[in-house]
């Protein structure tokens, strides 16, 4: 089950990249209901999404190191 919800938070996340604001939102949320590998996961994603959208740098903030 916790990986469904993986998948479903990248697909948000992919779908809302557009906007910086709501993506860092959905990356603050997606914090709080992952677990800690699937964050460190996460964090990989983003940076890889961060490539292609530079914007959306801000939100790593967001992510715990």
């Amino acid at each position: 089950m916790a990986r469904a919800m993986f998948e479903y938070t990248k697909k948000v996340l992919n779908s809302v990249s557009f906007d910086v604001h709501l993506f860092s939102k959905e990356v603050e949320k997606a914090v709080k209901r992952l677990l800690p590998y699937e964050i460190e996961e996460l964090r990989l994603y983003v940076l890889q999404l961060i490539k292609t959208n530079p914007q959306l740098q801000s939100s790593l903030l967001y992510l715990p190191k």
